[in-house]
């Protein structure tokens, strides 16, 4: 079998740890991932080893998560680094990883795996905004502008090479419909999947409200969601 490999992409607080839920679920490997956390009941499904490459690569270009850099540089160190966890996982025919970082990083990635299977995931500024102010503390403002960066970056990489975009804004069953038909297209078994990974009570914020969202953040939003699946 050939190698399938999925890269996970989104913002943080946007949907990323149920679509790679959802993905683990449908046979994907995604190594060993945190299965718990205080503001994620069913865990981030992120790989410590790549959280901390990540953390160290923005670390080098004088950035971290909450202060994105334009552009990323991946030096040696870093190089070297990511080629030892893609050995980990080699045995593997399906496997993947997600961490909201790998938006502005995206691009070393694809220079050790030019066959990178994507898919990305997008929320409501307001809901994303929300829960960062609740979970760091940030004020809203701070939140958009991370959100507006972030998901800048995301459609940016969409126009290069497109891949399937998912709405975490939808309703349950629409949500789940879209989300099978994604599994199906990466030739994935979603009969294991269910996908019970995604239920709509761990959505704690939901954007109601458009009257505090500054205007570039709701156009980029409209404008993802017409590429959504």
């Amino acid at each position: 079998m050939a190698r399938r490999v999925i890269c996970v992409l989104g913002m943080h607080r946007s949907g990323t740890s149920c679509l790679a839920g959802s993905l683990e679920e449908a046979g994907v490997f995604l190594g060993e991932v945190s299965v718990e956390n205080p503001h994620n009941l069913k865990g981030h499904r992120e790989n410590s080893k790549i959280i901390a490459m990540h953390k160290r690569l923005l670390h080098a270009n004088g950035a971290s998560w909450y202060k994105p850099p334009r552009r990323v540089h991946w030096f040696p160190e870093n190089k070297h680094e990511r080629d030892a966890i893609i050995r980990e996982y080699q045995g593997h025919a399906s496997w993947g990883f997600k961490d909201p970082r790998t938006v502005l990083a995206l691009e070393g990635w694809l220079e050790a795996i030019p066959d990178l299977h994507l898919v990305g995931i997008f929320r409501h500024p307001l809901a994303v905004a929300q829960s960062i102010q609740k979970r760091d503390g940030f004020s809203l403002h701070t939140g958009f502008v991370l959100w507006l960066h972030y998901n800048e970056r995301l459609l940016a990489h969409y126009r290069k090479r497109p891949f399937p975009l998912l709405s975490f804004d939808l309703e349950a069953d629409e949500f789940r419909e879209k989300l099978l038909a994604v599994l199906k297209g990466f030739g994935l078994d979603v009969a294991n999947a269910g996908p019970g990974f995604f239920e709509p009570g761990l959505r704690h914020q939901s954007g109601s409200t458009d009257a505090s969202v500054p205007a570039p953040a709701l156009k980029l939003y409209a404008e993802l969601q017409k590429l959504a699946a």
